[in-house]
């Protein structure tokens, strides 16, 4: 049993099982983040400041805060003669001036609700007896408090008052503070490198929610696309129309199975949507007994511009399907203005569809990259070839192919370009879903081959086929194992204005382990800078709004019409399941300066009643911050050790009636044609100590990490990390008496237990239960993965990183 060290948890509200502790509880003390007055990350001022200069680098006040402080400096000082002009005028611009300090919630107090906001900023011991004495008589102008007036004549009263309880943080100690300042402004990264970023709730109720997209109209409206077949209209606001947008449930073809691929694909705008009214869409349909996929125009309608004409559909393409998987399903324009279709290679394991597959076949449509013009079709063919497509003349080969050799592209993009130099406008980037090894993100040229069958990311798939001289293939930019995910999903440079440190980050993710990852291009080598992105530990993301978890199926990525990030992930990856949620990608560290990012939304008439967005998700791990001591909590007179053995030796509650939530996810990509074992849950007896764990293999001894072993059936065994993620951390953490799960280690990092047997696999933690025989899994010794996929933790009672 682990005793509670120093200062007692924070979070004991977090475990369900309480925590064992025979000290008095205290408050522990939390790791500050930078935040300003009005509760959000500082910023860089775009016009230099002229005042409070200190701050002029990164800090909480642009030109016209700075103004304003000025301004009130001098009214503060016309009530000083010479002398105290001298004495005060440099106590007063400090004080003022730590508003705009990059700590300034902190410095007065605005982080605890319970308190109200300071007037004067909290000041360490040494230097608020400095001011006192020289400045004492500046005070009643610098502050209308009630309370500093009745003690501004007590020298020990007034600066126990404006003092703070966390001396390190008080000012001036504060700007000498290293671990606050020496990476301010900065994506703040754990000891692995790993980002850490927060997210915003947007939209949540949502079936497999799989395209978000903009009509670049001016309305910054979005619309979301459920894979059954229906299109949602949100309003700037985020309120969503209770009529859709979008309504052909009858004509998609889909399921309710887990992983089935077919259903609503993918939509886009036309680029002139604002003056034509077009769009275009893409889905799976049967006709008679075969499998397509179907795309197709509609128009807006003439009385509703949130409401699609239903009998405008022109069916501008169809090509017939021979599995039921690898459907593809992107659309987008562009830069030139044409329609690109990606298509994936028909389905089934290897492409097997002739001598060397679809995708290598230029004479099918499959496995392909496809470009054609759709602009003013409305008279002769529905579409029609561009010039320039690269195989318009070669015999054979289809007209409509503008790049070859993809084996299912799942999400592409197109970069916007650097906001203020334009770089990179115009490469479409894309994530191709692999075969057994490697998953790839490619760029997209015109008539590149990408590889597939003969290679699977940089690795040779096809050996015969992968010598061939005439391949010519272009590689990846990146490529990563079944190690770390199983099935990419394409993301996006991000261009927008709001989050500056991530401007040319290409931000993609895993479907099926839930991985969130970055790439950043080397502008002088061409070589793209792999970093895993975190969910912000601590108080990191302790923001109004902002939250640091997430669904683990990662669908789809979005920009809105202003270039600001999101993607779209569920708990049950089944297209009628409601679990799916919209997120924005948030920088913590960093935001845009104000009244930088400012638009006016054109407005929208609307003839549809308005549902409220309410948000269904929360920050996990943080409770509100406070600096003071909170009072010693009565200690009960039951005996908590054997509660605990008690609720240890019960069985979970799995094993009795599953929640709806419970439901397994199929260990294969929702975008891939292996077949999905079925597996059955083990009932585990209701022993004394199953479901115990422990951390091994740290090989400087230490008790807060380890490989997680759990003890179940009479034996020890190993779990794989297959879904291995913090919430899954969290649990084994608190289990062992920590508060924090600092990091939920992979690829078996703390070795291999290979003289064990893999007792769980594919375990998914909401984060609270008590342990991981609560959490949803393969069932025990139930298992397709390998001793190199086993999982670790490591824990903490301070949300400091602490290093490996």
């Amino acid at each position: 049993m682990r005793r509670c060290n120093g200062k007692a948890l924070r979070l004991l509200w977090l475990s369900p099982i309480g925590v064992l502790c025979f000290s008095m509880l205290w408050v522990a003390p939390v790791m500050l983040h930078p935040q300003c007055l009005d509760f959000k990350p500082p910023f860089r001022p775009l016009r230099e400041l002229e005042f409070c200069v200190m701050y002029k680098e990164f800090g909480c006040c642009d030109y016209q805060k700075d103004q304003e402080l000025m301004a009130r400096f001098y009214q503060v000082m016309d009530h000083f003669d010479y002398y105290g002009y001298a004495n005060c005028a440099g106590f007063v611009l400090e004080l003022l001036c730590q508003e705009c300090s990059p700590y300034a919630a902190h410095l007065f107090d605005a982080e605890d609700p319970s308190t109200p906001v300071h007037t004067i900023p909290g000041l360490c011991q040494d230097h608020c007896f400095q001011f006192w004495k020289k400045c004492s008589s500046a005070i009643p102008f610098l502050s209308d408090d009630p309370h500093i007036a009745k003690v501004k004549e007590d020298q020990a009263l007034f600066c126990q008052y404006v003092g703070l309880g966390d001396v390190d943080y008080c000012y001036p100690h504060l700007l000498s503070n290293q671990k606050l300042t020496q990476n301010l402004g900065r994506v703040q990264s754990d000891s692995d490198g790993c980002l850490q970023l927060c997210l915003e709730e947007v939209a949540n109720g949502l079936r497999n929610p799989l395209a978000m997209v903009h009509a670049n109209d001016g309305t910054h409206r979005f619309f979301v696309a459920e894979q059954v077949g229906l299109v949602w209209t949100y309003l700037p606001d985020r309120s969503k129309l209770l009529r859709p947008f979008l309504n052909i449930t009858k004509a998609v073809l889909t399921s309710s199975w887990e992983g089935d691929e077919r259903g609503f694909l993918g939509l886009t705008f036309d680029p002139k949507y604002k003056y034509n009214g077009k769009l275009y869409v893409y889905y799976s349909v049967e006709v008679g007994f075969d499998e397509r996929i179907r795309i197709s125009e509609f128009r807006v309608s003439a009385n509703d511009m949130n409401l699609v004409d239903h009998t405008s559909e022109r069916v501008i393409l169809e090509i017939d399907e021979p599995a039921s998987n690898h459907n593809g399903g992107q659309l987008l324009f562009a830069d030139d203005g044409y329609l690109y279709i990606f298509t994936g290679d028909g389905g089934m394991a290897g492409d097997p569809f002739g001598k060397y597959g679809n995708a290598q076949n230029k004479s099918a449509l499959l496995g392909k990259a496809l470009r054609i013009d759709v602009d003013d079709n409305e008279r002769g063919p529905l579409y029609r070839i561009p010039p320039d497509n690269p195989f318009i003349h070669k015999r054979g080969a289809r007209p409509e192919i503008y790049a070859y050799g993809v084996r299912n592209m799942w999400r592409c993009s197109v970069d916007r370009g650097d906001p203020r130099t334009k770089e990179g406008k115009g490469r479409i980037f894309c994530g191709d879903v692999g075969q057994n090894k490697f998953e790839e993100i490619d760029i997209i040229e015109k008539g590149r081959n990408y590889g597939w069958r003969a290679k699977e990311g940089f690795s040779c798939y096809d050996k015969k086929l992968c010598a061939n001289s005439s391949l010519d293939d272009v590689l990846p930019i990146y490529a990563y194992s079944h190690k770390m995910g199983k099935s990419v999903t394409g993301g996006y440079v991000y261009r927008g204005c709001e989050n500056p440190n991530l401007n040319g980050m290409y931000i993609f993710g895993d479907f099926m382990s839930g991985r969130l990852m970055s790439l950043q291009e080397d502008r002088n080598t061409g070589q793209w800078k792999y970093n895993e992105i975190c969910m912000g530990m601590g108080r990191t993301c302790a923001f109004p709004g902002l939250i640091n978890n997430y669904h683990q199926y990662i669908i789809s990525f979005a920009e809105d019409e202003a270039g600001e990030l999101y993607f779209m992930s569920t708990g049950i990856p089944s297209a009628t399941s409601p679990s799916g949620v919209v997120y924005k990608v948030v920088d913590p560290s960093r935001r845009a300066p104000p009244r930088q990012c400012h638009y006016d939304p054109l407005p929208v008439r609307v003839k549809s009643p308005l549902i409220r967005f309410v948000p269904q998700e929360s920050l996990i791990g943080v409770e509100p911050s406070s600096d003071k001591i909170q009072e010693p909590q009565p200690t009960e007179s039951h005996d908590w050790l054997q509660e605990l053995i008690d609720h240890l030796g019960e069985p979970g509650p799995h094993l009795a009636t599953p929640l709806p939530t419970t439901t397994k996810p199929p260990r294969q990509s929702r975008r891939k044609g292996r077949r999905r074992k079925e597996k059955s849950r083990v009932e585990t007896a209701p022993e004394l100590q199953s479901g115990m764990v422990r951390l091994v293999g740290d090989e400087q001894g230490r008790d807060d990490r380890g490989r997680v072993e759990i003890y179940i059936n009479r034996e020890w065994g190993t779990v794989c990390d297959d879904l291995w993620t913090t919430k899954n951390a969290a649990v084994v953490c608190r289990q062992l008496g920590f508060q924090y799960a600092l990091k939920a280690a992979k690829n078996s990092e703390f070795g291999e237990g290979t003289n064990l047997r893999i007792l769980l696999d594919d375990v998914q933690c909401e984060g609270t239960e008590s342990s991981l025989l609560d959490c949803k899994h393969a069932g025990v010794g139930i298992n397709n993965c390998a001793h190199y996929e086993d999982a670790g933790v490591i824990c903490g009672n301070s949300d400091y990183v602490v290093e490996v």
